[in-house]
């Protein structure tokens, strides 16, 4: 009976022990790994906002989407006037999971850039999401300016990747929700004050 309360307390001690050694390495690791994914952030925002010279961790504005989400807008500015904003994107319709990025607009909702932040898609295919090849085609494109935001397989203005069309349709697909999402909330974003809106114009005079 004795050993067996031994064996009961020690095994009480080692798991209590262990316990306190996970939450404090927890905490310990847990602020880098917030402050390192934050700079990855950052850092694919500068790729993609348009000239800029302020500093947009400090400009950055929290927007609430129409699904109750609060997104991070990160806006970049010149001698005081907004010029762009990037934001993320996810899309839960990869083929291996979730593809999380960010996509960089001019004022009037241009796109000036993508960066990939997080995908499992499949090596050596849809993991080519990542390549300027791919990225690049949906700059200079908007909501307003571009008629069919799909691939061209769906009969989109798209190159999609080949044997990936799933990755890049849920890019394409994501993109578009995203420059819906900027649109939406984009006198919230700016401020709305001296607005081009050349995207509109553009998209007009195309249409007529």
């Amino acid at each position: 009976m004795k050993e067996i309360f031994r064996l009961t307390l020690v095994l009480t001690v080692i798991t209590a022990v262990s316990a306190g050694v996970l939450a404090f390495v927890s905490y310990q690791t847990e602020e880098p790994i917030r402050k390192a994914l934050q700079e990855e952030k950052m850092t694919a925002a500068r790729n993609v906002l348009p000239p800029f010279d302020n500093k947009i961790i400090e400009d950055r504005k929290f927007v609430v989407n129409s699904a109750g989400d609060t997104i991070e807008v990160f806006r970049g500015k010149k001698d005081g006037k907004i010029t762009g904003a990037a934001f993320p994107v996810i899309s839960a319709d990869g083929y291996s999971g979730d593809i999380e990025f960010l996509v960089g607009v001019n004022r009037d909702g241009v796109i000036q850039g993508v960066e990939i932040l997080k995908h499992s898609e499949t090596p050596g295919l849809g993991a080519k999401i990542q390549s300027g090849e791919f990225r690049d085609q949906f700059g200079g494109h908007s909501i307003d300016n571009t008629r069919v935001w799909e691939v061209k397989k769906d009969g989109g203005e798209f190159e999609q990747i080949t044997g990936a069309t799933i990755s890049s349709r849920a890019v394409t697909r994501a993109i578009r929700k995203g420059l819906n999402f900027y649109e939406t909330n984009i006198d919230e974003i700016t401020g709305g004050a001296d607005r081009l809106r050349e995207g509109v114009k553009q998209g007009s005079e195309e249409k007529d």
